[in-house]
């Protein structure tokens, strides 16, 4: 009897180790809040966050990430979601209500809103720094490096890989 105890223990043991693991260096689950990613994500909708990926490579332009919040002595533990738009070395420049990276008009299919804040830059993004932004490009609807610049890399926590929550909306991102 002590000794099946005891297997079951070593069993349970391992098991919570692993999603420990699992947890901390592969994935994670994120939700939604706000409206900063519109029309690209939802409020409430829960992300599959690969946290495994950067590990072994870096933030690429078009990414969706998990930030931790540059302004996190203000809220702790605070994280946004936002889009990769410049990597080390691209120059970001908004004017006439329009993105340009590196000097060319950016072509955005996952946002249908012309930016409505006031222009911007240009900006060369600086190495190991990433600029991130948000879908919705109404005035003041998203808090992005148009405000507090810059992310490093080290800041970035994963990538969104796919909406597993509600089930309509389930698919790949």
């Amino acid at each position: 009897m002590v000794k099946e105890l005891l297997d079951w223990f070593k069993t349970l043991l391992l098991a919570v180790i692993i999603v420990m693991l699992l947890h901390y260096f592969v994935f994670n689950l994120s939700t939604v809040k706000g409206h900063s990613m519109q029309p690209t994500l939802e409020e409430k909708e829960w992300l599959f966050v690969n946290k495994a990926v950067y590990l072994f490579g870096s933030p690429e332009r078009g990414n969706i990430v998990i930030v931790e919040d540059p302004e996190h002595e203000l809220k702790s533990n605070e994280y946004l979601v936002k889009r990769v738009i410049g990597i080390p070395g691209d120059q970001i420049e908004i004017r006439n209500k329009r993105l340009y990276l590196n000097g060319e008009r950016l072509v955005e299919p996952y946002t249908d809103l012309a930016i409505e804040d006031e222009d911007y830059g240009p900006y060369t993004v600086e190495p190991g720094a990433y600029f991130i932004m948000g879908d919705n490009r109404h005035a003041g609807a998203s808090r992005d490096s148009r405000s507090f610049g810059t992310v490093s890399g080290n800041n970035i926590k994963g990538r969104a890989d796919f909406i597993l929550w509600p089930p309509t909306q389930m698919k790949s991102i």
